[in-house]
């Protein structure tokens, strides 16, 4: 939890800062240190999600490009047998 620090440590400055500051100052300063994490949390989530989406933003236009590309030529050859099939199909005249 607080990576190398055991039960012994964590239990020794929790006892020094008591005894520095009191215990009605030490309520406040907990929520204050709560507080300035919370909000570098909060600008560290918002700096890497704005990062990846310029990386993305920058990554999408060329997939982008070559899926219309495909989706023209799929077109275009779907629409082919369409129109030679009509050719094939010209009426027989009555008799």
């Amino acid at each position: 939890m607080f990576g190398s620090l055991g039960g012994p440590e964590i239990i020794f400055i929790f006892v020094l800062a008591l005894l520095l500051f009191g215990p009605r100052k030490l309520p406040q300063i907990g929520r204050t240190v709560g507080k300035t994490l919370s909000e570098l949390r909060k600008a560290t989530h918002e700096f890497r999600s704005t990062l990846e989406h310029e990386i993305d933003t920058e990554q999408v236009p060329a997939p982008k490009n070559d899926l219309q590309s495909v989706a023209k030529t799929a077109n275009d050859a779907a629409s082919e047998p369409a129109e030679k099939s009509a050719e094939k199909t010209e009426p027989e005249p009555n008799s």
